[in-house]
């Protein structure tokens, strides 16, 4: 799940950020005088223009029409190195998942057993090192550069919170309510390395934190 571009990107994204795609077939992409589409550089011109974007508008203003006009490329071939604006989002910071692609995943099965699977999903997934080293460099930078914050917050509110309480069928305070304790959790764990919880086994704090997770979004 995992596009290009270095963990470095997501600090130097501390103006900015972005996501965005829907695949569609080759003969959808339309020629423009002067550029050849698909030309070896055109991804990397696509994300630069997105992290200019992001950097000025934001996630919910930065349109996928606004970022291929300011890499000078047709709109479908933004589509075709993306799966959408969230998906842009993900390569420009360098994020070990995608929550369009995520979410569906961890909703689908049980719904008692939901909470359960969100705190080994993301356990699981801080657990390795190369994985999470790019949602670190975010984290740390949306905490000290409030317009990056606003761009994270825009895209986890949209694209993660809403699409899952959604997805159960919950107001969304409960969804926030459970990611603010796994957030917490993996600060802890892997930011200020606090033991016992830094060095706990991914099963041990499963049953010790699903149960919290559950009552958060469904109450039971």
């Amino acid at each position: 799940m995992r596009d290009a571009g270095r963990a470095g990107d997501a600090a130097d994204t501390a103006g900015g950020a972005g996501g965005t795609g829907g695949v569609t077939g080759a003969s959808a992409v339309r020629r423009r005088p002067g550029r050849r589409p698909g030309s070896a550089d055109t991804r990397g011109q696509i994300l630069a223009a997105a992290r200019q974007i992001f950097a000025e508008k934001g996630f919910d203003r930065a349109t996928v029409r606004g970022i291929a006009r300011q890499a000078g490329v047709d709109p479908a071939l933004v589509h075709h190195y993306f799966t959408s604006k969230a998906g842009m989002f993900v390569a420009v910071m360098d994020l070990p998942l995608n929550p369009e692609e995520v979410v569906p995943v961890l909703l689908d099965g049980p719904r008692e057993e939901v909470g359960e699977r969100i705190v080994r999903f993301a356990l699981t997934l801080t657990a390795d090192a190369e994985a999470r080293q790019p949602l670190l460099a975010m984290i740390r930078t949306a905490m000290t550069n409030d317009q990056v914050a606003a761009t994270v917050r825009e895209f986890f509110t949209e694209e993660l919170l809403d699409r899952a309480a959604r997805g159960l069928g919950i107001p969304r305070i409960r969804m926030e309510a459970a990611f603010s304790q796994m957030f917490g959790l993996i600060v802890m764990r892997h930011v200020l390395r606090l033991d016992p919880l830094a060095s706990a086994g991914v099963e041990e704090l499963v049953a010790l934190f699903a149960p919290t997770i559950q009552r958060y979004l469904t109450g039971d």
